[in-house]
């Protein structure tokens, strides 16, 4: 059984049975030193004070041949595969001298939740995962070098790329606007549609018959008549005899004529589904919103809640603390006030004076530990003392509510693309100028 899946940035998602593709990439050797160079190891490039080996670009070669073979896709001329793929290794050499020298270290304790965490993925246990890389033929311990310089390289470009990202409110409203103006990049709606045309050169009685047409075709589709049908009967549109159902169209192409309209029925505010009539050269339109996809509202389920927390510390024991607070629940529930008991014991001083008040929580605001502890609480439950990295909670959950918080999460959104599309292209410049500043020998036989 393979056990290699997508891969990305450290996480691997189960999507196939073999798996064994892409985290080849990631089986690639680290670098030596000139003195672990052997005779009949050539030397393919030296990279400032370090070298790679034709033995480590043969072991890169092997693993991106046998990825396209897997993928079905056509290599490239052998001496571009070559060139391609030491510039690969180049740039990796590079960024590991670089991590050295800013003292960037990853510790087996994180490296190690990495891998558990890649298992899991996997629905494996690490051993499991062990195996079946073993099985593949991939040695686990070449692996575990491999991810830690991809933790490596994640913190490198942090520190030296992300970490100087600025985005303005402006920035994120110019994206919104735009995003707005094309009706959202993902947005489709179901529209249907009743023409009441008017004759070419029409004079203004016949625009008037119209008019009055369409406006008590209206007055009925407001009064619940069927549109399907009034549309069968009435419509001079060419899907009048579907009921002028006009399918699903993304919103690039809504005609521009009824995109106003669409834009006022598809807010979560809006009245009603039906436009008003819309006028055009062809006669008199009225458009229902059937149902719309992609851009939709966001809304999430908030809980208002407030804790007690007791910190362990040189005086206060796990124990202790953990006792403390099942001392304060017999109290609250023999009727003492939990806001007082709050002011009075708890040692988050930021809440501790509203009476441990933490106001509406958002999903994924709070500490793991904490939230599935709150979760699981209904309506004027207290929990059970619950441990967090902080130290011991007694949680009360007050109410729950759906918040609509579609404006929050749009400029999150925006903000999160913003960054991405800014920290891709700095990475880009970033990687090119430290290639730009570094010594580099290529010794690479053209075959």
């Amino acid at each position: 059984m393979s056990v290699i899946k997508e891969f990305k940035s450290l996480f691997i998602k189960p999507q196939s049975k073999n798996v064994i593709l892409l985290i080849l990439l990631l089986i690639i050797p680290l670098g030596s030193s000139l003195a672990q160079v052997t005779e009949v190891d050539r030397i393919v490039a030296i990279v400032n004070d370090d070298v790679i080996t034709q033995q480590e670009l043969q072991q890169e070669i092997n693993v991106i041949t046998q990825q396209q073979r897997l993928q079905n896709l056509p290599l490239p001329p052998t001496s571009i595969l070559n060139d391609k793929i030491l510039e690969r290794l180049i740039i990796k050499r590079i960024q590991q001298q670089l991590a050295s020298s800013n003292g960037i270290h990853v510790d087996d304790v994180l490296l190690n939740e990495t891998l558990h965490n890649i298992a899991r993925q996997n629905n494996m246990t690490l051993s499991q995962f062990h195996d079946a890389l073993q099985s593949d033929g991939l040695d686990f311990e070449h692996f575990r070098a491999n991810i830690r310089d991809e933790i490596t390289f994640r913190q490198l470009r942090q520190r030296h790329v992300e970490s100087r990202i600025l985005i303005s409110d402006q920035e994120i409203d110019n994206f919104i606007r735009s995003q707005q103006a094309q009706g959202g990049a993902d947005q489709e709606y179901h529209l249907a549609h009743i023409l009441v045309a008017v004759p070419e050169a029409a004079s203004p009685q016949q625009i008037h018959e119209a008019q009055q047409k369409a406006n008590d075709i209206l007055s009925q589709l407001q009064e619940g008549a069927d549109f399907q049908q009034l549309a069968i009967q009435y419509s001079d549109g060419q899907q009048a005899l579907q009921g002028g159902d006009l399918g699903w169209r993304r919103s690039a192409e809504v005609p521009s004529l009824f995109a106003d309209a669409i834009q006022v029925m598809s807010r979560e505010e809006a009245s009603s589904e039906l436009s008003d009539l819309i006028r055009s050269p062809s006669g008199f339109h009225i458009i229902k919103l059937l149902d719309q996809r992609g851009g939709k509202r966001h809304i999430i389920t908030q809980t208002q809640t407030r804790h007690i927390l007791i910190s362990p510390d040189a005086l206060t024991s796990d124990d202790d603390a953990r006792n403390k607070l099942l001392e304060l629940t017999k109290q609250i529930n023999n009727g003492a006030d939990f806001s007082t008991l709050a002011r009075e014991y708890s040692d988050d001083k930021g809440t501790a004076s509203q009476g441990g008040d933490l106001g509406w929580v958002d999903p994924g605001s709070m500490v793991a530990d904490f939230e599935q502890a709150m979760i699981a609480l209904n309506p004027g439950q207290l929990s059970p003392p619950v441990k967090t990295r902080f130290g011991w909670h007694l949680i009360e959950v007050l109410a729950r509510r759906q918040h609509d918080d579609t404006e929050d999460f749009n400029r999150n959104q925006a903000q999160q693309l913003i960054f991405q599309r800014k920290a891709e292209e700095a990475y880009t410049s970033w990687l090119q100028r430290l290639r730009a500043e570094a010594y580099v020998e290529n010794r690479l036989e053209k075959p």
